[in-house]
């Protein structure tokens, strides 16, 4: 089949990658000959929630000029993808499973490719599921270990790869993982152990990139109102119990975290990084998630 991106024809064969039918400039080229150059971004998980407001806040600052938007689900992927071109932003939508590493090298590949260049990655995309330890099969823990941890690692190895090369040279990542990096959450075993491990993999990443003018930050949120806090909407109770948590006494916007983010990626943070700046209504400072007997894994599941 052929897939149209601004009047250029892209054929995509049976291994997913974007093949030009004839040979055109990249997009970059193109910004560049416009005189509409900017930065160029992949904001994986991108397709609802806290990675839909990072993306759009992107484009809302008219810092850049293309925003590659991800996500398992083509329509939702495309649906974002048109909301930051109605933002005067030029945006590519790739479809990829960021638990296989396939679709990772493919997903940078492409976004490349199309752009010509990669300044910020945000390893946005994550899963989590109430279960209690007992319970946790190796399918369920490889699952969720392969898209909060391995996932981020293989997209931050390719696209370190690119910024090293570009010119200029360098770039910007950003992880984005949980309060459960630093708070044990019981029933999320293996949710919580990838969150503590992006932090160290950051900060270990910061100091080994530094080098090539690579930056790698990490940005924890708290409960914050998405589909996967969609508990909290649901049962007052719940969320009563979660606000007496929060110092700040509310539950965070996306829009919130993705605030952080925009300056993370931004030139005010040239001096940052290999810091984990924690969006949570100050729930790191006062935790309390231990759980009682009248708690209902199933129910929370749901």
């Amino acid at each position: 089949m052929f897939l149209t991106i601004n009047q250029h024809i892209y054929n995509i064969g049976n291994d997913r990658k974007l093949t030009p039918k004839t040979t055109r400039t990249t997009r970059r080229q193109e910004q560049e000959i416009a005189g509409t150059k900017g930065k160029i971004a992949i904001v994986t998980g991108s397709s609802k929630g806290i990675g839909r407001a990072i993306a759009l806040a992107f484009a809302k600052s008219k810092v850049y000029s293309g925003i590659v938007i991800n996500g398992r689900k083509m329509d939702e992927v495309e649906e974002v993808a048109d909301e930051i071109r109605n933002e005067g932003c030029d945006s590519l939508a790739i479809e990829a499973d960021i638990s296989k590493e396939d679709d990772c090298v493919r997903l940078v590949e492409e976004a490349d490719r199309a752009f010509g260049r990669i300044d910020v990655l945000v390893n946005n995309a994550g899963i989590q599921r109430d279960v209690p330890f007992e319970e946790t099969t190796t399918e369920e823990w490889y699952k969720i270990i392969g898209v909060d941890l391995t996932g981020p690692f293989v997209c931050s190895r390719e696209v370190a790869k690119h910024m090293e090369k570009q010119y200029p040279k360098g770039g910007c990542i950003i992880n984005i993982s949980s309060v459960h990096q630093t708070i044990p959450k019981p029933h999320y075993v293996p949710y919580a152990t990838s969150k503590a491990g992006v932090e160290m993999m950051t900060k270990t990443m910061a100091l080994e990139l530094a080098k090539n003018n690579i930056r790698v930050n990490l940005v924890a949120p708290g409960a914050i109102q998405t589909d996967m806090n969609l508990e909290l909407q649901e049962n007052k109770a719940e969320l009563e119990k979660v606000l007496k948590q929060i110092p700040i006494g509310r539950i965070g916007s996306p829009e919130e975290v993705a605030d952080v983010v925009e300056f993370l990626a931004s030139d005010k943070a040239s001096y940052v990084t290999g810091a984990s700046f924690f969006v949570d209504g100050g729930m790191t400072l006062y935790s309390n998630f231990g759980i009682g007997q009248d708690h209902d894994a199933r129910r929370h599941s749901k």
